[in-house]
């Protein structure tokens, strides 16, 4: 067998293994595929307050990046080499004192930022303490880590107690402040008490709060004045704030740590002034729109008022109460929940499957989105679809 032979005949042998693995997933009812966004209506999407289709808010960004000078396409490099300006240091200023801490450090995405700091703040020897139902970047940025890692039952105070009891060296606990799949929110007042028991850092991570909660959104750490007590913050800007990037907020000497020993920070191109400018463009829209936050939570209590007495108790069909813009009606199977999106996407309604792996196999669901843009109409329409597509397959 000559080179070419060889190497055709070992492309063969790891394509084959993509293959199969992807064949087995699809076996399953697992099988991810691309999409495009049609124009049914939008009950998926993270945009909570309209703010990523708002041609107010788009107008205002590209206003003020025509004042911007030189222009560039792009920042050029890391922040350390040359994608560091003026701009970008007044930003961390503004959002450190918008989300009252005394620093902010800027990332590309809430994926990255996870990735930085849980990856490179806890060392070997140390504990790290998270959240189950922690997003996929915590846990991956806790995986970087060298760090003895433990996951605790969702929310559940005394499992988090009983792991803090066995932690050595320094400790860290991870917690959402509102979770991505069920939307509930943790008992950060209970989960900071612990944390000072047993002298541990705590870390939130406010990507679905960050605009929905506390002044201005700066979150829900703020609106309980609980900041002061929590070691590190993640804010995204890709949800309710409808744009892109993150950043993470705490002590200067924690901005100072990460500069110097964060690989995802050191080695990533820095974002470029026009995505900058959006993010302080939003939130100045935001503090001058704060109606947009009421009229959300008037969304999220009409259906729930809906769903109330009709996806109660039963194990299989279930809706999980939130009282964030984030709603699960539980439909154990992925076959059965992929049913019931197909129905409603056939119905004009966006609304996605979660299916296992993604969550735990049993707790597929449909999780739903709610938009200050959604009526009434289009909100009453999707509980009576939804209605009668789960009672098509029971």
């Amino acid at each position: 067998m000559d080179h070419g032979e060889t190497k055709r005949s070992i492309m063969h042998i790891a394509e084959q293994f993509l293959a199969d693995k992807l064949s087995n997933r699809k076996q399953l009812g697992n099988l991810r595929q691309l999409r495009t966004v049609d124009h049914s209506v939008d009950f998926s999407s993270n945009d909570y307050l309209g703010l990523a289709r708002s041609t107010e808010l788009n107008k205002i960004i590209q206003g003020n990046y025509e004042l911007i000078q030189p222009k560039r396409n792009g920042s050029g490099g890391s922040r350390l080499l040359s994608g560091n300006t003026s701009f970008s240091e007044e930003l961390e200023e503004y959002l450190a004192h918008l989300f009252q801490s005394e620093a902010s450090l800027l990332f590309n995405s809430g994926y990255a930022a996870n990735t930085a700091l849980l990856s490179t703040i806890p060392q070997k020897g140390d504990t790290i303490l998270y959240d189950e139902l922690s997003h996929a970047s915590a846990k991956d940025g806790i995986r970087l880590s060298f760090a003895n890692r433990y996951a605790f039952r969702h929310n559940n105070l005394n499992d988090l107690e009983h792991k803090l009891k066995k932690a050595i060296g320094r400790i860290y606990i991870f917690v959402e402040s509102v979770y991505s799949m069920d939307g509930d929110i943790a008992p950060l007042e209970q989960i900071i008490q612990l944390s000072q028991k047993y002298n541990s850092a705590l870390i939130v991570d406010e990507a679905h709060s960050t605009g929905i909660y506390g002044k201005n959104g700066n979150g829900l750490c703020c609106e309980k004045e609980l900041e002061q007590q929590v070691f590190a913050r993640i804010h995204t800007f890709g949800k309710a704030m409808g744009i892109h990037g993150a950043c993470v907020v705490g002590s200067k000497v924690l901005k100072d740590f990460l500069i110097n020993f964060s690989r995802p920070f050191i080695y990533t191109t820095a974002m470029n002034n026009h995505s900058l400018l959006a993010i302080h463009s939003a939130f100045n829209f935001l503090e001058k729109n704060h109606h947009l936050k009421k009229e959300l939570q008037k969304k999220v209590s009409y259906f729930n008022l809906l769903l109330s007495d009709t996806f109660g108790e039963d194990e299989l069909y279930h809706h999980i109460p939130s009282k964030s813009p984030i709603q699960a009606l539980i439909i154990q199977g992925n076959e059965k929940v992929k049913n019931v999106s197909n129905v409603l996407q056939e119905k004009g309604l966006d609304v996605r499957p979660i299916l296992s792996p993604t969550v735990k196999k049993g707790q597929e669901r449909l999780r739903i989105c709610l938009h200050t843009f959604n009526s009434e109409k289009e909100i009453q329409k999707l509980f009576l679809e939804m209605k009668s597509a789960v009672q098509a397959i029971q």
